[in-house]
């Protein structure tokens, strides 16, 4: 490779800049028959919250979807900071997709993606769910197969054992996904203390410090 071609490429690697106007958020699978049995579950849940509702002040689109709803249930109110109004919201906007396929990125969200207004120009995903080694990977792979830069929540994925957790992690880290905290992507879509909606996004912050982060607590082990 020649020094003008390393420096051509050298410009266009993206660095995983994030900006409201270019990004959508996956909700993967939280759904109420998992919560007993996910590892630092309810971490999971209040990082969905956290997410959910900095999508809302920042006037980001969500797509959720359920994994065969009729066994495992609907997704968890507690992910959202209405709960079930939020839910309906979704529903009523059909942004909430039944699945039995483990990506997210079925026909139908597929279809969604491509053809509603609200999601031209969106290139970037944000995604956080369950289980990591699982669905959560399998639509990290599709996204980025399609050209799609992905951001993994690393503090809002998880799976039943810690291992497939973190090998799922490096897997998706390694085929070139961005691996970041919850709070680090909410700073990095505002870019600065000057942003319209910093106080919100500050505010949902500091709410969201108080609760427990039990991937944090591993540290003071």
């Amino acid at each position: 490779m020649s020094a003008s071609t390393a420096a051509v490429s050298k410009m266009t690697r993206s660095v995983g800049k994030l900006a409201p106007s270019t990004t959508t958020f996956f909700l993967c699978d939280i759904q109420e028959r998992f919560r007993p049995l996910m590892h630092n579950s309810e971490t999971i849940i209040s990082t969905a919250q956290y997410m959910t509702s900095v999508a809302s002040a920042l006037s980001i689109p969500v797509i959720a979807t359920q994994q065969y709803t009729k066994v495992f249930g609907p997704t968890i109110p507690d992910c959202f900071a209405k709960g079930q109004q939020d839910i309906d919201e979704l529903i009523s906007k059909n942004r909430i997709f039944e699945k039995k396929k483990f990506s997210m990125m079925t026909e139908e969200v597929t279809q969604c993606l491509n053809a509603e207004e609200d999601f031209k120009g969106r290139d970037t995903v944000v995604l956080f769910g369950i289980e990591a080694h699982v669905c959560v990977q399998q639509t990290c792979l599709d996204l980025l197969e399609l050209g799609k830069e992905v951001h993994l929540v690393c503090d809002g994925v998880s799976s039943q054992l810690p291992y497939d957790r973190e090998i799922a992690l490096q897997r998706m880290a390694n085929a070139g996904a961005f691996v970041t905290s919850a709070q680090s992507l909410a700073f990095m879509l505002m870019q600065s203390a000057e942003h319209p909606n910093f106080k919100a996004v500050s505010k949902l912050t500091v709410e969201h410090m108080k609760k427990t982060n039990e991937f944090n607590d591993a540290y003071n082990k």
